[in-house]
């Protein structure tokens, strides 16, 4: 939901004319599928990743727009919080060393930013959630100055009409209640796109939702929240209750959930946008004067912007993504999974890892969806996020397993076989795939490191949760991956 909204109140009219408009884009949309009116799919790759700020101490700083204002630069952008800011990676070829030329881009700009934010005495962390955050650095005075942030905490609480419930329960238990959206900043992602062609998008989707567990389970990277140790992935559960637009009655009714895995696999693209018109209510009723109908009987393309707005607000954990570039629509797979970090090699080993299990899975002659339940695609996430790479996962053939078995066994060789089919440099992609072996072999993500450096510290938590993020910023900038790091 990047778009920028004014301030504005929203009448029942409003509302109204909303959602006329959002049911006449998805017929609009309809019609475009159906005459094939898309760009093909291409071997493309675009990132957005999600990044905290801190202090020389390592605690939050809540400096987004003076760091945003020195850096200067058009793909970098404020995220929700203050202390939050958000790189966007324009699309790219894999093959060759594409991927590499991805990762050094990617490290470039970083290090540009870095050095801009110390002169705003600001560091970047790539990090699933800040250890050194405390409930007291998320309330509503902490959001990023974008209106787009507040009218959406307004719309929100206005749906809920009470306070967030966090409660999350790991290896210790949070249970705790919020006045603002702001918990939803301490989650920051990696999200991968993929561009695929409307014909192929329910298989990609599948797919991505098939590997979903496998995917957090080798990443995991947020084990700390407001100071207690909960699950090895802590932002998945705390971005489904922090979006939360459900009083405990409409939950108790059903009601579905806007931060949502699914319920189904689909067989076409219309499927997910539909669900979005038929299960959500619109949080941003804002219409544009765009008519989809008329530019597409003039031969143009429409922006279906009431449609993209919606979708926006509807957080799958695979999203669909319409888009217009060029006078060209496209769609795109947005995986959304991920954490930030460790370091810019980990982030290019999990985006390889993903890339190449898409380049195969999808056109599997019997798909792993027709093999496994909606249902334990979805349980793998929930048991991958809770337990990390100690989860065990079911995947057809070969039944319940430790998750580092199932990458090691079947995941690697059909992700090097879908990179080699992406013609990546072998030796590239012998660089990447080796770092996510080294996590199963070793057993070590970034969440075992954090908690085993802090358990190494020892002491007060707090003081602990500190020290040891100052020592993670530091093996960050070497660019090495976590699993070669030393407590």
């Amino acid at each position: 939901m990047g778009r920028d909204v004014p301030v504005v109140a929203f009448s029942r009219d409003d509302r109204r004319n909303y959602r006329d408009k959002v049911r006449r884009n998805l017929d609009v949309f309809a019609q475009m599928l159906r005459e094939s009116r898309f760009e093909f799919d291409r071997p493309l790759a675009g990132l957005e990743i999600e990044l905290n700020l801190v202090d020389a101490r390592g605690d939050p700083a809540m400096r987004n727009a003076e760091v945003l204002a020195a850096i200067a630069q058009p793909d970098w952008a404020t995220e929700l919080g203050q202390f939050n800011l958000e790189i966007n990676i324009a699309p790219q070829g894999l093959d060759g060393d594409g991927a590499l030329r991805l990762e050094e881009s990617v490290r470039a700009r970083l290090n540009h930013a870095e050095e801009r934010a110390r002169s705003e005495g600001g560091h970047l962390v790539l990090i699933g959630i800040l250890p050194t955050l405390r409930q007291e650095d998320t309330h509503e005075g902490t959001l990023s100055a974008n209106p787009r942030y507040k009218l959406l905490n307004e719309q929100i609480f206005a749906a809920r009409g009470e306070d967030l419930h966090l409660c999350i329960e790991g290896v210790e238990r949070l249970d705790t209640y919020a006045d603002s959206i702001t918990p939803e900043a301490a989650c920051t992602s990696v999200q991968l796109h993929l561009q695929v062609s409307p014909e192929a998008f329910a298989a990609h989707w599948n797919a991505a939702q098939a590997i979903a567990g496998p995917q957090v389970a080798i990443a995991a990277n947020s084990p700390y929240l407001f100071g207690r140790e909960l699950h090895r992935e802590t932002r998945i559960a705390l971005f489904e209750q922090a979006t939360d637009t459900r009083p405990t009655e409409l939950k108790s009714q059903g009601v579905r959930p806007r931060v949502w895995f699914g319920e189904r696999w689909i067989t076409s693209v219309f499927d997910l946008f539909e669900e979005n018109v038929r299960y959500f209510p619109a949080l941003l009723p804002l219409c544009s004067d765009e008519d989809p109908a008329a530019e597409l009987a003039a031969g143009r393309i429409p922006s279906l912007d009431e449609l993209t707005l919606h979708n926006g607000t509807v957080y799958r954990w695979n999203r669909p993504v319409y888009a217009v570039v060029d006078g060209t629509p496209h769609l795109r797979v947005e995986n959304r999974v991920l954490p930030a970090g460790p370091s810019v090699l980990d982030i290019a080993a999990n985006a390889a890892f993903y890339y190449g299990l898409m380049r195969v899975l999808p056109h599997a002659e019997r798909p792993v969806w027709s093999q496994m339940s909606f249902s334990t695609a979805e349980e793998n996430l929930s048991s991958a996020a809770r337990h990390g790479i100690e989860a065990r996962l079911y995947w057809p053939g070969l039944g319940e397993v430790p998750a580092a078995e199932l990458v090691l066994r079947r995941l690697l060789p059909m992700a090097a076989e879908g990179l080699a089919l992406w013609r990546v440099d072998g030796a590239v992609a012998d660089r990447l795939l080796g770092v996510i072996q080294g996590r199963c072999l070793t057993g070590r993500t970034g969440a075992t490191w954090q908690v085993e450096a802090t358990e190494a510290i020892g002491g007060e938590r707090r003081e602990a949760l500190r020290r040891m993020t100052l020592a993670y910023i530091e093996r960050m900038h070497t660019n090495e991956p976590v699993h070669t790091w030393d407590l």
